[in-house]
């Protein structure tokens, strides 16, 4: 039996007869592929999104819209990308849920960041024009599914035992990145620059959250497909364990 693989949803209009749930099809593709059953979450109310959650072997949060800094006590500055305050609203409970019920999560971009701020921490909200002397984290001109830069891989972490190396090559399509990080976070990953680009929860069973894309690198990358299938592998065995209750 397959598990079931939540993936959070944005609202996007295609025109006036068109408006509706949205996901990057490398989500979807990436967990089928590795032999888990997609299931896209609309976004709902609180309540409903929970219940969706509940139907679910393990959760990605997904990429998408800046966080809204006054989830994190803060005043946007100038340079503040498009924001979805009902999304942040109804992610950061669900993300505390999924958390709560040690249900195996797997956050990626805006997810990781959903992920810090609901733990209490913060955000760059800018890398460019609030972090000295940063990289370029968001590619231009290199195709989504390459890598632009890489990450090194903290020593005896979840993601280590994962990749098995201490350094990998990632994508990059943020410009906002993790400050101070939440409670019960741990650093996995950070790019040359400093920027933090992966935590996880050694306390659960499988929590973990990355700043780059690994859904769009999945065709070609042994070392994401690893990833995908960790999340798989754990979830199953979630899967399992609930219905032995």
């Amino acid at each position: 039996m397959k598990p079931t693989i939540g993936i959070t949803s944005t609202i996007v209009k295609l025109h006036e007869y068109s408006e509706g749930a949205y996901v990057h099809k490398d989500y979807h593709r990436s967990v089928d592929a590795s032999g888990g059953l997609p299931i896209v979450l609309p976004l709902t109310s609180e309540e409903t999104f929970k219940q969706l959650i509940d139907l679910c072997d393990g959760v990605i949060f997904t990429g998408g819209e800046d966080i809204d800094p006054s989830a994190y006590g803060e005043e946007p500055v100038p340079e503040l990308g498009t924001t979805f305050p009902e999304r942040d609203r109804i992610e950061l409970e669900a993300i505390r849920y999924t958390l709560e019920a040690d249900k195996p999560l797997l956050a990626i971009c805006r997810g990781v960041q959903v992920l810090n701020v609901a733990l209490g921490g913060t955000l760059y909200q800018d890398l460019p024009s609030q972090f000295t002397d940063s990289l370029a984290h968001v590619q231009r001109g290199i195709a989504r599914e390459k890598d632009s830069h890489s990450v090194t891989i903290t020593a005896n972490s979840y993601l280590e035992r994962i990749f098995g190396q201490n350094k990998v090559r990632v994508n990059s399509l943020h410009h906002q990145a993790l400050r101070t990080i939440g409670t019960d976070l741990v650093v996995a990953a950070s790019s040359p620059d400093g920027v933090v680009e992966a935590v996880e929860n050694p306390r659960l069973t499988f929590a973990v959250g990355v700043q780059w894309h690994p859904e769009s690198m999945f065709e070609t990358d042994e070392l994401t497909q690893k990833l995908f299938q960790e999340l798989i592998t754990k979830s199953k065995e979630w899967a399992e364990g609930r219905a032995r209750k």
